[in-house]
């Protein structure tokens, strides 16, 4: 069976040399000391490891049962959940005042990726829940707030979000679900939602839908839908749950992959619901959730990445082919084992040096909303909607190759079920098509947050990478990693100059070299990361203190990425400024 271990360690030197966070003058950052956020991150980690990872493969095989119109969860999944919540790992990083321990957005990522490699589709539950109470908490009345937040904090009430109908995914203004106003100040909700991650199940007295309505008589398209508060239950004065409302869960989909997680056809059948937010700006009001929800898929892009890393490791460490091609290395043995060879070496390294950079990149990303929402700052909130876009599409991306890499160590082991690996490449793949499939992640990067706030905030991103390799050009060690990301950035800075000069005369020259400026963007950060990661691990051996060997291995690692995958930037450059001709050359009957 596979296992896993947390990343602790690694999440520490990230966490305290890399970014800090100790020394940041975020609010609430003074108490993110090494000693504090170990203790929370190992108990975690325990978790994971102990109670989540085992169930991993009994979600996969057994998955979710809809009976009698109630969702079954996989055995052992409840207690897990009861556990979960008593510890109150549910509400880490939201406010104190409906029951939350106020931590740090950073600490709540670092947890959540714990969780997310371990059991991803458990983990689902939580997270959904985390995004739907955001979106109450920032724009619902406080009635709504003190009638939801409590119990879905706890995660005793769980919740969901509805976007997606049959015949509309991304194209929300196409959306048929209709909201008829009732005397009472209510809605009366009716149509199909699909694709409903956490829609039905029994882990939970409640679920508090958020569901996307058009109001008759509104605007056309998206600015005529709004969003609202549909409750499985309805909840009575008192606060104790009443009747059972108009929704339910018409079927489960048969999925590739995260099978324990229940994805619920849903039914509204004038189900009552409450407006949250203002009339007719329901997709204002759902960003809140969306946004959160992209950082943290970007989080199970790196998360499946680890896991599936951590075991193709331990079977290439023990699996006995071949001899080394400069002498055996087990004489003793009857071959050699697998890790001795260098395309097993390279395959391993690009599992490790992306997982590595991808790591300090989410957890960089979660230090800026940080510092956007607690500190109030401005330019982090800018640099963070220009990053979302990357940290989404990149990270699963990325983390979805390096499931298949960590697959194809097993050779044919890993091709069947027994051994494990196919769960994670399954379970990894949903993460490049939800919360808004990765092309569009690139088309949103591309033609709106390049541009936002006149270009601002991607300058700003230029600045940083500069004034990094300014301060460290002199520094002993350094050059390995400050001439790359020079060179790599250049090939940014060019290609959103290729797509100012070309996008408004022809704007799919630009938009069809979005996907490969969404990847070379991803690169770029992943590369100062590297930078910053190697300039840490640089002072942590001159002056003597933690693990030589760690420090070391970080160095190798961090050369490796900007020899061997940073120079990507130079490929997608190159089919960017071949415009939209290639792309676009077919007429449809061609294909």
């Amino acid at each position: 069976m596979p296992s896993y271990i947390a990343p602790t360690k690694d999440t520490q030197f990230v966490l305290h040399n890399v970014l800090n966070v100790s020394q940041a003058d975020t609010p609430g950052y003074a108490e993110l000391d090494a000693e504090f956020t170990g203790a929370v991150l190992e108990e975690a980690g325990k978790i994971a490891g102990e109670v989540l990872a085992p169930l991993n493969p009994v979600g996969d095989t057994e998955g979710c049962v809809l009976e009698n119109g109630v969702v079954r969860t996989p055995t052992g999944f409840k207690a897990a959940f009861d556990q979960v919540r008593e510890g109150g790992w549910t509400a880490l990083d939201l406010p104190e005042e409906y029951g939350g321990q106020n931590m740090p957005y950073v600490l709540g990522t670092a947890v959540g990726e714990m969780f997310s490699a371990a059991n991803q589709a458990f983990t689902m539950y939580q997270g959904l829940t985390h995004g739907a109470a955001s979106a109450i908490l920032t724009h619902g009345t406080d009635e709504q707030k003190q009638t939801y937040l409590p119990n879905m904090f706890s995660c005793e009430w769980t919740g969901t979000m509805n976007l997606t109908e049959p015949h509309c995914g991304t194209d929300l203004g196409l959306m048929r679900s209709k909201a008829e106003p009732q005397d009472d100040g209510s809605y009366a909700i009716t149509g199909q939602k699909i694709f409903i991650s956490s829609g039905e199940h029994d882990m939970a007295d409640n679920i508090i839908h958020l569901v996307l309505a058009k109001i008759p008589g509104g605007p056309e398209g998206i600015k005529g839908v709004s969003l609202f508060i549909v409750p499985k239950f309805l909840i009575n004065d008192d606060g104790s749950l009443g009747d059972r409302n108009g929704v339910k869960c018409g079927k489960i989909e048969e999925k590739m992959g995260i099978h324990g997680n229940s994805t619920c056809v849903m039914d509204y059948d004038g189900a009552k619901g409450w407006l949250l937010g203002d009339m007719h700006k329901g997709m204002r009001a759902m960003f809140t959730m969306m946004n959160e929800a992209r950082i943290g898929v970007g989080m199970q892009g790196l998360a499946q990445a680890e896991i599936a890393y951590q075991n193709a490791v331990i079977y290439a460490k023990d699996r006995l082919q071949g001899r080394a091609v400069t002498g055996a290395e087990n004489p003793d043995g009857p071959a050699d084992p697998l890790i001795v060879h260098p395309d097993i070496r390279r395959s391993l390294m690009d599992q490790k040096s992306f997982i590595e950079g991808a790591r300090a990149f989410l957890l960089w990303s979660a230090q800026l909303i940080d510092q956007s929402h607690r500190g109030d700052d401005a330019a982090a909130e800018g640099l963070i909607s220009l990053m979302t876009p990357v940290v989404k599409g990149f990270l699963t991306d990325e983390g979805y190759d390096m499931t298949v890499l960590a697959q194809q160590i097993y050779g044919g082991h890993g091709y069947i079920e027994e051994s494990g690996m196919s769960q994670y490449t399954r379970d990894a793949r949903i993460a490049m098509i939800y919360e808004g499939a990765n092309g569009v992640q690139a088309l949103d990067l591309v033609g709106r947050k390049l541009a936002q706030d006149s270009g601002k905030h991607v300058m700003a991103f230029f600045e940083m990478v500069k004034n990094f390799c300014k301060d460290n050009k002199d520094v002993e060690g350094m050059s390995d990693f400050v001439e790359p990301l020079k060179a790599a950035s250049k090939d940014l800075q060019t290609a959103g100059m290729f797509f100012m000069q070309n996008g408004m005369k022809n704007p799919n020259a630009a938009l069809s070299g979005s996907y490969d400026f969404m990847h070379l963007f991803g690169h770029v950060c992943l590369g100062l990361m590297w930078g910053r990661m190697a300039r840490a691990a640089l002072s942590a051996l001159e002056d003597g203190s933690g693990d030589k060997a760690f420090y070391e291995a970080k160095l190798k690692t961090g050369r490796f990425y900007m020899q061997r995958r940073l120079p990507a930037t130079a490929m997608h450059l190159a089919r960017i400024q071949s415009g939209a001709e290639p792309v676009m050359g077919l007429d449809a009957e061609q294909f």
